[in-house]
């Protein structure tokens, strides 16, 4: 660790209600030397309503490798850095990843001002297992894309989270109630901590169909959490998967065989190339 240089302060800012930051935060934003934000402008509201003049960088997904030498230079001569996103935590489906890195490799002290979370504010109401999750992110804007992804998962033992827009809200928990089938229960957690939030559980069939009637449930940000695959469908899964292996050795190689097996079925490629020693 570098005695001279400053520190890199990851912050995390509030998913809706502003009165969500913490006092550490604010006071954070307040004297720190440098705010690096997603997008200055969306920042500023907040950054005017705690009094901080601090200036403030744009660090985003299409200038974050440009911006972080300038952000390390920054830090290394002795200038404390803060970073946040558009809201909730940084790094967790938002850009900063690149910079946390080049610090710590720098030598530079990197500490959590920890704060919201929306995924994990989400699998907090949604009633779901909580005790072993997986989050996924944004699902590909494709639709093939996604449908592969998600037929990648269909065996998943734990809590799935995605995060999802208003403009594929609809396509994306169609295609997991054809993936997962439609009686899999699921949340929707929509605007949380905002005026107009809502959560949503059923099975993806009855979720579906609200959604689809009501054209104010498809408006805002969102998270998808969906119940883990039980015992008996990843069993299934994997029956269906060992099928597809063997029938796929047939005219490849086991080790690209159990890799297109487990992408087409879901089932783990791993189990499906043990088949072979079996």
């Amino acid at each position: 660790m570098n005695e001279q240089s400053g520190r890199l302060w990851v912050v995390a800012t509030p998913i809706g209600n502003l009165d969500d930051l913490s006092k550490r935060a604010e006071a954070i934003l307040c004297e720190v030397a440098l705010i690096a934000a997603e997008d200055t402008r969306h920042s500023g509201a907040l950054l005017t309503r705690i009094g901080s003049r601090v200036p403030t960088i744009a660090l985003h997904e299409h200038n974050e490798r440009d911006q972080v030498a300038r952000l390390i230079e920054v830090l290394q001569q002795g200038g404390n850095v803060a970073l946040i996103s558009d809201a909730g935590t940084p790094l967790i489906s938002d850009p900063g990843f690149r910079l946390v890195r080049a610090a710590r490799e720098a030598g530079i002290t990197v500490s959590p001002v920890p704060g919201p979370c929306a995924a994990i504010a989400a699998l907090s109401v949604a009633g779901l297992p909580s005790d072993r999750f997986i989050f996924e992110g944004f699902l590909a804007a494709k639709a093939s894309a996604r449908r592969e992804r998600l037929q990648q998962l269909a065996a998943e033992s734990r809590t799935l989270i995605f995060h999802e827009s208003s403009h594929r809200i609809l396509d994306a928990v169609r295609d997991m109630a054809v993936v997962f089938g439609a009686q899999r229960q699921a949340v929707i957690a929509r605007e949380l901590t905002k005026v107009f939030e809502t959560v949503l559980s059923g099975s993806l069939a009855e979720l579906l169909e609200r959604i689809s009637a009501d054209p104010n449930q498809q408006r805002g940000e969102f998270v998808i959490l969906v119940a883990g695959a039980s015992g008996e469908e990843a069993d299934a899964t994997l029956a269906e998967g060992r099928r597809v292996f063997a029938l796929l050795c047939a005219e490849m190689a086991p080790a690209r065989a159990a890799r297109m097996a487990a992408a087409i079925t879901g089932a783990p490629r791993k189990q499906l190339y043990q088949t072979t020693a079996d």
